[in-house]
């Protein structure tokens, strides 16, 4: 799978949700690749993701499940206009994520946690995520 910033919706018309969502790590990869599992985002104006994505797409890369297209990195993934990067403070949210012993994907755990300590809904296609936290914390894709 490549995988690049900077991608531009087409015009479509679109309703600026007050909602903020936290984008899971298939939700980013999704709408990196303009994916149609992402259409349901196109209506919220404030997107953001978690540090913890960033470095689960580093280590998909790593592992060669994963491909930056042209000169695109991580970085390049963390910049995307499309959404902004937030950082929690690290102490609660890494005690959040403790709470969520269903799970032992380290990165499930620090996302799950992060739209939790923020109470954002979580965007993600994840069945786990989706049939563990409820269903209000959820924007399933």
């Amino acid at each position: 799978m490549d995988l690049a910033g900077g991608a531009v919706w087409p015009d479509l018309p679109c309703r600026a949700e007050a909602a903020v969502i936290l984008l899971d790590t298939n939700a980013v990869i999704w709408l990196s690749l303009e994916h149609r599992r992402a259409r349901p985002l196109r209506t919220f104006a404030r997107l953001h993701i978690s540090p913890a994505s960033l470095l689960e797409l580093q280590f998909l890369m790593e592992t060669g499940r994963l491909r930056f297209k042209d000169a695109a990195s991580v970085e390049t993934i963390a910049s995307d206009a499309r959404w902004q990067l937030d950082e929690p403070p690290g102490g609660r949210w890494f005690t959040t994520a403790c709470e969520f012993g269903w799970t032992r994907d380290p990165f499930d755990r620090l996302i799950a946690a992060h739209a939790r300590l923020r109470r954002w809904k979580l965007a993600t296609g994840d069945e786990q995520l989706i049939e563990q936290l409820p269903p209000s914390s959820i924007l399933a894709l």
